[in-house]
């Protein structure tokens, strides 16, 4: 039977959990220092905490449930990972690096049911959730990489947009959440993490009265009703009209700014009328709102969408911003290894059937 991942405990968890079986608040110290700061692959290297603690934490956790499966690197330092989970099912994590600093996207679902028709993620249905200590141990994986290089490198920031709906794998999400900020271990500031809905209006709600100091952005990827629905089936039950009135919740609650993202399709949103209506849609929520348009990575099994023209890209763009609409560009990153979300695993299944 597998055992759960130790890094699914929150400090507090930890610690309560070793006071149970008679193990002081300073030897849950000594484990969380070498869990995040020393990042051991193994319990027995935690060499000045007890024996029988450190036989009692093998005996019930695994300190490795992901192993690499495949790893990609492109031109530009993007480093996308294939992990297999103990239960054999696939994720991608990866391994970004900007001028601010190094960031990691991370996946929450094996698979995910939101049903985007543009996304490779969604190719395959939603097996299951990851638990909280599945994705940590994505970032703790990434880090162990950078360790490994000996440049004295530290993941600095965090998105959750990888494979799945993190709302939808809610107290998961906000453990994960909780041990990768801790202070005392990964330190990875909150401004500097962000978690990607595709716009479960109850979850945003809740996410505002949690407030775990995180950024949020929401997929939202057209400027009505017709076109949302067309492309994101998830509009069906929740029309553009709830999802805005969730974020105006999340605005007047925190005061917080907030990131609307949008993929450009080729002549399906990426008219002058749409960007136009989307600054409409936006209002009065002007100064707390960016835009972050998306260039479209192409997925061989939705040939019906193409690339918008980067004619059309910088028309958007500035049209928006004439608007008084802030808005930005995604800089793409590993257009050379599969960058769509999900592409890398859904290939693997293609070419690997045994792994499903």
């Amino acid at each position: 039977m597998n055992k759960p991942s130790i890094y699914g405990f929150t400090w507090e968890q930890l610690t309560a959990w070793l006071g149970e079986r008679g193990h002081s608040k300073f030897r849950a110290s000594q484990v969380w220092d070498w869990l995040y700061r020393k990042r051991v692959t193994e319990f027995s290297e935690m060499a000045d905490v007890n024996p029988e603690c450190t036989q009692l934490l093998a005996d019930q956790f695994a300190l490795q449930t992901l192993s690499e499966h495949t790893k990609q690197q492109s031109a530009d330092g993007t480093v996308k990972f294939l992990f297999q989970l103990q239960d054999g099912n696939l994720i991608e994590t990866v391994l970004m690096r900007h001028k601010f600093g190094l960031s990691v996207c991370v996946t929450t679902q094996v698979g995910c049911n939101i049903g985007c028709s543009f996304c490779a993620s969604g190719l395959l249905s939603k097996n299951r959730d990851l638990s909280a200590g599945e994705i940590v141990e994505q970032i703790v994986k990434v880090q162990l990489h950078l360790d490994q290089a000996q440049q004295d490198e530290r993941v600095t920031h965090i998105v959750v947009m990888g494979i799945g709906e993190p709302f939808d794998n809610y107290e998961n999400l906000l453990d994960f959440l909780t041990v990768v900020k801790d202070p005392k271990g990964l330190a990875v500031g909150p401004r500097h993490i962000t978690v990607s809905t595709s716009g479960l209006a109850d979850k945003i709600r809740q996410f505002a009265d949690d407030d775990p100091g995180v950024n949020l952005a929401v997929s939202l990827h057209a400027p009505n009703n017709e076109i949302r629905t067309r492309i994101m089936k998830i509009n069906r039950a929740i029309p553009i009209e709830q999802l805005m009135q969730a974020i105006d919740y999340y605005l007047d609650k925190l005061n917080r700014r907030i990131t609307l993202e949008y993929i450009l399709l080729k002549d399906v949103n990426d008219r002058q009328e749409h960007a136009l209506e989307l600054a409409e849609l936006i209002g009065d929520r002007r100064p707390l709102v960016n835009v972050n348009l998306i260039p479209y990575n192409p997925v061989d099994e939705h040939s019906q969408y193409h690339r918008s023209e980067q004619e059309s890209i910088r028309m958007f763009y500035d049209t928006l911003k004439k608007q008084g609409v802030s808005c930005s560009v995604r800089l793409e990153h590993g257009t050379d290894i599969d960058a769509a979300c999900g592409q890398l695993r859904s290939k693997q299944f293609k070419s690997v059937p045994s792994l499903s």
